[in-house]
């Protein structure tokens, strides 16, 4: 794995010591790097994941709505879902991925946290887009274990027409290697709900196992899928996910290796990003950044990260199109430090 510059190293070293008592203010932190980004959208509810078709962002907001926002003219709606099982939005829990269909008319996949009996889950859901409102029309998969913290949560329609969601460990960490229990896993199914013939487990929706909190996924131009993943007292991984693999949580983390477990491509060492949602462009991982406070640029020839954004406090989800990069903040989740007409949708223009 490379290693990186002392330079670079030195400036997380000294924003972790920071963050160890408290998340630093929006002051601590540059103004901004790279290019000064156009804001597209504000005063969004703790966004956390989305998706585009046309001119059109749709926006997932934790607390069960939807943002529907137009790129071109700034105007935007926000619609609540209904759903057939009651959102459970504690600690990390809440309405989170959102992935459009496609070749529909505003039909979309969502994942959500619920309480069913005292019981936090999540489960997958189809829904639709009516006039005033997205409505639940099926449910892909429930009862998928959750808790307060580590319930993954995104979604993505790989190049294979197949729908791939990420699973956090709900807090039991033994859970991530159980091949019993979709926790800690990412999964891979039809749009019906169905498993595919060619999954690497019979029979099962696994598509790859050991991961503590995995929230972000993407595909680059050759169909090579990488997955972000909060790691435990730092060590955030980028890994390359591969059909039946294990990933190693919580047997090993950062550089320890086991036979039969997968060391990640990259991973943080002693500091702390907090990685949530990927994109890919041109050899590059760009990768959303909560604790981080930044969208990171991960090269993939060179293993070399850097920061290719920072200035807006906690980022949540990013979106890449050619002539530049989308992206999302996440300053009112209760962890940040908001600032005026927070949270908002941001567009930076590649150089």
């Amino acid at each position: 794995m490379k290693k990186l510059s002392y330079t670079l190293m030195l400036f997380f070293i000294l924003a972790a010591c920071s963050q160890k008592e408290q998340e630093p203010s929006r002051s601590e932190v540059p103004a901004s790097a790279g290019e000064v980004p156009v804001v597209i959208a504000e005063n969004l509810s703790v966004p956390w994941s989305m998706t585009k078709k046309g001119s059109t962002f749709h926006i997932s907001e934790r607390n069960g709505a939807i943002v529907s926002v137009d790129q071109e003219s700034g105007e935007w709606t926000r619609l609540p879902v209904n759903l057939t099982k009651n959102l459970f939005t504690g600690g990390e829990g809440g309405f989170l991925g959102l992935e459009l269909i496609p070749n529909t008319d505003l039909e979309a996949l969502a994942y959500h946290t619920y309480d069913e009996n005292g019981k936090v889950l999540n489960r997958l859901v189809r829904l639709k887009k009516e006039e005033d409102r997205w409505i639940e029309t099926s449910v892909l998969l429930e009862g998928i274990p959750g808790a307060r913290i580590h319930n993954g949560g995104r979604i993505k329609i790989g190049p294979d027409g197949k729908v791939f969601i990420t699973t956090g460990d709900a807090s039991v960490p033994e859970l991530a290697q159980d091949l019993n229990s979709l926790a800690g896993k990412i999964l891979r199914i039809e749009l019906d709900g169905t498993i595919p013939e060619d999954n690497p487990i019979s029979n099962s929706p696994i598509y790859s196992y050991g991961h503590r909190n995995p929230q972000g996924m993407v595909w680059d131009e050759k169909g090579n899928m990488y997955a972000s993943e909060h790691g435990s007292s730092a060590h955030d991984e980028l890994n390359q996910i591969e059909p039946g693999k294990n990933y190693g949580w919580p047997v090993i983390q950062g550089d320890e290796k086991r036979t039969g477990m997968e060391t990640p491509l990259f991973h943080t060492d002693g500091v702390t990003w907090a990685p949530s949602g990927i994109a890919h462009n041109n050899g590059s991982l760009y990768i959303a950044a909560l604790r981080g406070e930044a969208v990171y640029q991960y090269v993939l020839s060179s293993g070399k990260p850097d920061i290719f954004q920072t200035g807006h406090g906690r980022i949540r989800d990013v979106l890449i199109e050619k002539d530049g990069l989308f992206f999302i903040t996440n300053n009112l989740d209760g962890r940040g430090t908001p600032a005026e007409k927070d949270d908002q949708l941001m567009k930076v223009r590649f150089d």
